[in-house]
């Protein structure tokens, strides 16, 4: 097993080239280190609170918990990262009309962790594996990745196709990094957590985006229902699920979601068409042709 501490690509087409050629990269100081320490401030009361997972996926040494968007001003700051979001829409959109935030968990691995089995977090969903990339993960270190505290370990190479084998080529990477770095990596790669062989706690954040048409991993109407969600910019809004995604899906009463955002809701509602161009052009012409 390696340790990486030199996958350092900074234009976005290196960044593309590694993500799609390795099924993974490092993103060096997207944002500020203070930053990163203010929002793990934030959040301490609750990674104190939050009860250990109960699973050997999860791990009885391990802290979850989500809907981070309203427990920390600085979270969005992760979600909307323009980096971050023009990568993962460049990746993502050959397949989606738009896409959508996933999840953002934070996760802290405490000392006696195991190693976590190695998975690819595709198989969320029964699609089609091997032609599709559902979804690009970014974890956000809170405290430095080390091997000896549970660093991820990716399998380089592993997505794609490559998910189709049933076994397991390549040399893991342990990816040692900072607080303010992003590691992407696709749906489809292999990857998990390492064994925490230290005496301290390994803290991230983990944000997630996938295609705008799949059910997400965290339920985020829940999460963020419209009177919390009124509160967003409206991009940021959009993002965790309040528009449509074309043809008509996601919709409130036949209308963008959105809709219920504004300061008064309309107690009634004329659905309106949502279409992608070419079906709006069939209908049309299915109109055309019968008006002859």
């Amino acid at each position: 097993m390696n340790t990486n501490a030199a996958q350092q690509p900074t234009a976005s087409d290196e960044v593309m080239a590694q993500l799609m050629k390795q099924g993974w990269c490092v993103m060096r100081q997207l944002i500020p280190a203070e930053m990163m320490e203010e929002l793990a401030a934030d959040l301490r009361r609750r990674f104190d609170a939050t009860p250990f997972c109960t699973g050997d996926f999860y791990g009885a040494h391990t802290k979850r918990f989500g809907s981070l968007l309203k427990r920390s001003p600085h979270a969005e700051m992760l979600v909307r990262c323009p980096e971050i979001v023009a990568t993962v829409e460049q990746v993502l959109e050959p397949w989606c009309d738009t896409v959508q935030l996933n999840l953002a968990q934070a996760i802290a691995i405490h000392p006696g962790a195991p190693v976590q089995f190695p998975h690819r977090d595709q198989d969320m969903w029964q699609g089609v594996k091997g032609e599709v990339e559902y979804l690009v993960n970014v974890m956000w270190p809170l405290t430095a990745f080390t091997e000896e505290n549970g660093a991820t370990i990716i399998y380089p190479a592993s997505h794609g196709a490559e998910a189709l084998r049933e076994e397991v080529t390549g040399t893991p990477v342990i990816v040692v990094c900072d607080p303010g770095d992003a590691i992407l990596f696709l749906g489809s790669t292999l990857h998990g957590a390492g064994t925490n062989r230290s005496s301290t706690v390994r803290e991230a954040i983990l944000v997630s985006y996938c295609l705008g048409w799949l059910k997400p991993y965290e339920n985020q109407w829940l999460a963020y229902p419209p009177e919390i969600a009124r509160t967003f910019d409206p991009e940021l809004a959009a993002l965790v699920g309040y528009r449509q995604h074309r043809p008509n899906l996601g919709n409130y009463e036949g209308v963008c979601p959105s809709v219920l955002l504004q300061d008064k809701v309309p107690e009634h509602i004329g659905a309106i068409d949502a279409l992608s161009p070419d079906q709006r052009e069939a209908v049309a012409q299915h109109r055309s042709d019968q008006e002859v």
